[in-house]
């Protein structure tokens, strides 16, 4: 059953205030005004050792008015849902606007990036759409979550060398109403979730240690905890045998290994060294105090050598289950999904409207979020993804083909320049691969490499059964910083002769 738009969001004077706001915006001479009101729910529950051990629910609402009047951006917003207030925030914001003009640099100066011109968007009239989930988590009683979370908990704790069990889930329902003076108005709802289960034990030469689930955070309701769309059974059922034998395992021999990386480990990869870095406000160097720039710069679209032939890479607004997914962005651009890196080649950028513009681009594909509505919309990640081969080989099989080696799996620690350029990655679990099988774990793991001659190593990416949509509940951009949801799906992958090196032996341990 495709889930409803929350009625007591629809209930509210989403026309009648976005009228007030945007009337009174073209009457101060705003060249675009746009409109939105949000209400975004939050909510998250802790358990330490199957009790609970803490919880929060809260709820943000609010409208936000942003114009472009004389050439300046101009942005504004309120707390109370009146009309008075809408029309008080428009006048804010084209005071705001006046007051960048003034400020503005002269056409020509160093750094100065002239009067805000937006690439074109059609009008889309009004629409709504509703992220597919069958369960909102909101509806489901604390109690509920409390049991399952418990009773997980409750049988690892029961397993050998298990000390403690830390869960967790988050969820977040996201009403978002937007119109702007060209005419476009829609009506959004998105829901996410984020389960996450994670083991303590200690024994053996490793010591203490710590293992995760692998699932992701997903797009998806209630139902991804009982079985839709993730085994928990399996998974949580390895855990602990995985863990033990993690604190018996020997530590890494630094050197030159290939590395077939699981897609629970390459997500994050990919989204510090492909998504961040294909981001067109840091590419221009708008984008620099935090985070950093990109060394992939406009100059190289269409020629800057990203990686192997393997490598294909899409921004997609429109993955199923995706947390980036949305059918129209902060702008009222349509969702869209393109390339970003074809045939290894960079072949296109993550824009807004003011960026596309800015590019030379008649339309925007649909990057342009806020955080909640007390912020400005920014440029923000897609779901940011790698293509598996349509007739690729399985893990196994890529395993299959590595005579030394390390299978790498689940994310944990990185480090990226400012550049994007030069990085360092840990994972979870490390299994040795010798003649084509694994040969049991291995600890203190990193791989480290620049990102061109890490994805100029990509000999061969996994068929579509290894394919996995990973990604991150948050992930923080700008000043003042904001949160975003984004999923990264990609296929195991073989990497030939990357650098690894031994953490231990770097931390001097």
């Amino acid at each position: 059953m495709c889930p409803a738009l929350d009625e007591t969001f629809t209930s509210l004077p989403l026309r009648s205030l976005a009228d007030a706001a945007l009337s009174r915006a073209t009457a101060l001479g705003a060249a675009h005004a746009d409109f939105r009101l949000e209400r975004v729910r939050t909510a998250s529950l802790e358990l330490r050792d199957a009790r609970t051990a803490g919880a929060a629910d809260t709820t943000t609402s609010g409208l936000a008015v942003r114009v472009v009047h004389d050439g300046s951006w101009g942005f504004a917003s309120a707390a109370d849902l009146t009309r008075e207030e809408a029309a008080a925030t428009a006048e804010r914001a084209v005071e705001m606007a006046r007051l960048a003009a003034s400020a503005r640099a002269p056409e020509g100066a160093y750094g100065a990036h002239g009067r805000v011109e937006l690439a074109g968007e059609p009008s889309h009239g009004e629409r709504e759409w509703v992220s597919s989930y069958e369960r909102d988590p909101f509806e489901v009683p604390d109690t509920e979550k409390v049991d399952l979370l418990a009773r997980r908990s409750r049988a690892l704790l029961s397993a050998a060398g298990v000390a403690h069990v830390d869960a967790g889930v988050s969820s977040v329902r996201e009403c978002k109403f937007y119109a702007d003076t060209a005419g476009t108005v829609t009506t959004q709802q998105r829901v996410r979730i984020q389960p996450r289960l994670a083991v303590v034990a200690q024994e053996g030469p490793g010591g203490l240690d710590t293992m995760r689930t692998l699932a992701p955070p997903t797009a998806r309701g209630w139902e991804y905890l009982t079985g839709t769309g993730w085994d928990w059974a399996g998974e949580l059922e390895r855990m602990p045998e995985l863990l033990a034998e993690k604190l018996r395992a020997p530590s890494v021999e630094p050197g030159s290994y290939d590395l077939v990386v699981d897609p629970s480990n390459l997500w994050l990869t990919i989204h510090e060294s492909v998504g961040h870095a294909t981001e067109l406000d840091r590419a221009f160097g708008f984008e620099a105090a935090y985070a950093g720039t990109s060394f992939a710069t406009p100059d190289g679209l269409g020629s800057l050598r990203y990686g192997s032939p393997a490598m294909r890479i899409t921004g997609d607004r429109t993955a199923p289950h995706g947390l980036a997914t949305t059918g129209y962005d902060d702008e009222g651009v349509a969702a869209q999904s393109w390339d970003l890196v074809r045939e290894g080649v960079l072949a296109g950028y993550q824009l807004d409207r003011r960026t596309a513009a800015l590019a030379g681009l008649p339309r925007s594909n649909g990057c342009a979020f806020a955080q909640s509505p007390a912020h400005v919309p920014m440029q923000r990640m897609a779901n940011v993804s790698l293509a598996p081969a349509p007739e690729g080989p399985s893990t196994e099989e890529l395993i299959g083909g590595v005579e030394r080696g390390i299978y790498v799996v689940g994310d944990r620690s990185w480090s990226i320049d400012q550049q994007r350029f030069n990085f360092q990655f840990t994972g979870q679990r490390f299994f040795r691969i010798a003649h084509g099988r694994l040969a049991g774990q291995l600890r203190d793991v990193a791989y480290q490499a620049t990102t061109t001659d890490f994805w100029g190593s990509l000999e061969a990416v996994g068929g579509p059964g290894t394919y996995v949509q990973g990604g991150s509940f948050v992930c923080g951009k700008g000043q003042p910083g904001q949160a975003a949801p984004v999923s990264h799906g990609c296929p195991s992958a073989l990497f030939r002769r990357v650098n690894v090196l031994n953490t231990a032996q770097e931390a001097g341990r």
